[in-house]
């Protein structure tokens, strides 16, 4: 009898097994990573840019409050209060806002809702391809692939600013996380402003997951331009990355389209406990402003105390930090981290493969990873003069 408990090598197909029923799109799809969540050991993780500090203390008292008996009836489909109090806090029209299980389900739905499907990617033209930058959010490549649409990735500078040039070609959509991810580096408002006018039958798509921790946010031009989808999170910074809770704002025919797509695949996409505690998050002001003001700082004081180290460190708006050194490898690096008992973030990508994103955490956390760093560094130091 066969072990229930054999693990299936995916890289050595049995002669046959359940994998002839795939689709041909899914064995042809390569999907997001993660970043690590170890239960194997106690880390200080500064891998996944969650916020160091617990929710609002009114997120708590909503949680401990919440009536269970409410949870045998379906969610309110429409989101109807937390929409309200999300128009009510950015001073906008409910008919502008929308609300989802999360950015990136957010994002999937903008996906499919504006961008074009089903022409051949191999003979796109330019006005047919969506345009985003070659190093960013790594799930825009995977969502264009899964919905098969076309899509070209413009080049960064060599300092991993962006050329609105570049991104003013001719295309049917631009992908633009600001603060852009993984660098840190934010565009302002006069550069958004820009590619919005530039051509204004294409839209432009501006995630902003990291934008309360320095950036401007675009939610400021939806009066000027009806081509501008603004889609933010709570994840990052009011501590709700476990509730997943992500909105858009944008005009009202954009809203319109992304509740089409939600109500022809799944109507109740936030559940009713996910939308309490938004409400909560919100109506919390004053321990959104304490935490976030938090991070900043601690931001600030560590990218100052890794320059000291010879790390470059690239200016940041976010949550966390892009940082590389001369003379140690980013995967030595992360190793040496990792003993240490520090997660953080290595991509292994071509034109940032040394460098490592490092999530702000609370300040001992930061004051650890700090003398781990200083630790490695003084070694090879130690090991030049040898």
């Amino acid at each position: 009898m066969a072990n229930p408990q054999s693990p299936i090598d995916p890289e050595k197909p049995a002669a046959r097994d359940a994998r002839r029923l795939w689709s041909r799109k899914v064995h042809s799809l390569t999907p997001y990573v993660p970043g690590e969540q170890p239960r194997d050991r106690q880390f200080i993780k500064l891998n996944t840019n969650e916020n160091p500090y617990p929710p609002a203390p009114g997120v708590v008292e909503a949680l401990q409050a919440f009536p269970t008996e409410r949870l045998k009836l379906y969610p309110d489909p429409t989101g109807l209060k937390l929409r309200t109090t999300i128009a009510d806090y950015y001073g906008l029209p409910i008919e502008q806002v929308f609300v989802g299980n999360g950015s990136d389900e957010v994002l999937a739905m903008a996906f499919q809702a504006f961008f074009n499907h089903h022409i051949d990617p191999a003979a796109a033209a330019g006005e047919e391809q969506i345009v985003f930058p070659d190093i960013t959010y790594s799930f825009y490549p995977v969502y264009a692939n899964l919905y098969e649409i076309p899509f070209r990735r413009v080049a960064l500078a060599n300092d991993f600013t962006i050329s609105l040039e570049s991104l003013q070609d001719p295309s049917a959509g631009i992908v633009l996380a600001n603060p852009n991810a993984p660098t840190g580096i934010a565009l302002g408002l006069d550069e958004i402003r820009a590619l919005a006018a530039a051509d204004q039958d294409r839209l432009l798509l501006v995630d902003e997951a990291y934008i309360d921790f320095g950036g401007e946010s675009a939610v400021a031009l939806l009066n000027e331009f009806d081509n501008i989808l603004v889609i933010q999170t709570l994840s990052k910074s009011r501590s709700l990355a476990g509730l997943r809770v992500g909105f858009a704002f944008g005009d009202p025919h954009l809203i319109a389209a992304l509740e089409r797509v939600r109500d022809s695949f799944n109507s109740y996409t936030l559940d009713s406990l996910a939308q309490t505690c938004a409400v909560a998050a919100f109506e919390d002001g004053a321990w959104f402003e304490s935490t976030r003001a938090k991070v900043m700082a601690t931001r600030e004081r560590t990218a100052d105390a890794l320059r000291q180290l010879d790390f470059r460190v690239l200016p940041s708006a976010a949550n966390f930090i892009f940082v590389s050194h001369e003379q140690l490898a980013a995967d030595e690096i992360y190793a040496w981290l990792r003993e240490e008992g520090i997660l953080v973030r290595h991509f292994r990508q071509p034109r940032i493969e040394n460098y490592l994103r490092i999530s702000i955490g609370t300040d001992p956390e930061m004051d650890a990873l700090i003398a781990a760093l200083a630790k490695i560094v003084y070694n090879r130091s130690i090991d030049k003069e040898d």
